[in-house]
């Protein structure tokens, strides 16, 4: 097959999706297997990275919450390098490239330096988790307004964010990396009027074999996610769009626990 647009010496940022092979793009699929070297994430599911032909060179630039295996540079100059050897180059990433995964800073890299780079987008987890629930996460006359928000601070600083907009009534919020703030995330929009009643859905490993989903309301946000998340990748939804019916795998711990009001 003719890869007219994956020249030598050139990159894609290429979207793995939340982890399920089949919910990988075709065209991700056709990048993978035309690439000379793949760049991965640590979020990069194991069905996806079987994918990479066994010849194509693998290099793990992974980077979760306190664990970097390379720092944003050092990944840049290893992009940059493998272009100019004149190599197709894919940095595989978790999710959406463009969402929450320093894209810009690679991009900028490589066009400073000359270097054709491209995006292929992917699934981004708050869709992979809103689908695998079987909720929308807009709803006709409840929430107009979908708000993808990174949790992540650096360490031991407070998040910074405006949580009397994020509160707003007829907002669907999509927490990404949010397992360490979730305490955070519950006392601060309550703070700025959100009722406590609020439904959550917090989601782990969003569409892996191991996924795993709690359905909850705000004031037990913090609770909810230490007895549910570990140390598995965690997103947090909230919003009254979340009050819909999920699928019977989602347990819901307020109904366990009881009313709080």
């Amino acid at each position: 097959m003719p890869h007219d647009d994956f020249a030598p010496g050139s990159v894609w940022l290429v979207g793995a999706g939340p982890g399920d092979p089949e919910l990988l793009t075709m065209k991700a699929v056709r990048l993978i297997a035309a690439a000379d070297i793949v760049f991965t994430d640590a979020l990069v599911g194991p069905g996806i990275l079987a994918l990479i032909p066994s010849h194509v060179e693998r290099v793990s630039v992974g980077k979760r919450s306190g664990l970097h295996s390379k720092d944003q540079g050092t990944i840049d100059t290893l992009l940059v390098a493998a272009a100019a050897a004149g190599k197709r180059v894919v940095r595989l990433k978790g999710g959406d490239p463009a969402l929450f995964g320093r894209a810009a800073e690679e991009i900028a890299a490589l066009r400073a330096t000359g270097h054709p780079v491209q995006i292929c987008p992917g699934i981004t987890a708050a869709s992979a988790a809103a689908a695998s629930a079987g909720i929308s996460l807009s709803l006709r006359g409840v929430a107009r307004d979908v708000r993808f928000i990174t949790a992540h601070s650096q360490r031991g600083e407070a998040l910074d964010l405006d949580w009397d907009a994020l509160a707003k009534f007829g907002t669907t919020l999509a927490f990404y990396m949010g397992r360490s703030a979730a305490d955070a995330i519950s006392r601060e929009l309550i703070a700025a009027g959100m009722a406590a009643a609020t439904p959550v859905l917090i989601v782990c490993d969003v569409s892996l074999p191991s996924e795993k989903q709690l359905a909850t309301r705000l004031d037990l946000l913090g609770l909810a996610t230490r007895a549910l998340a570990d140390k598995a990748p965690t997103l947090i939804l909230v919003g009254e769009a979340l009050r819909q019916p999920t699928r019977t795998k989602t347990r819901k711990l307020a109904a366990a626990i009881g009313p709080r009001d």
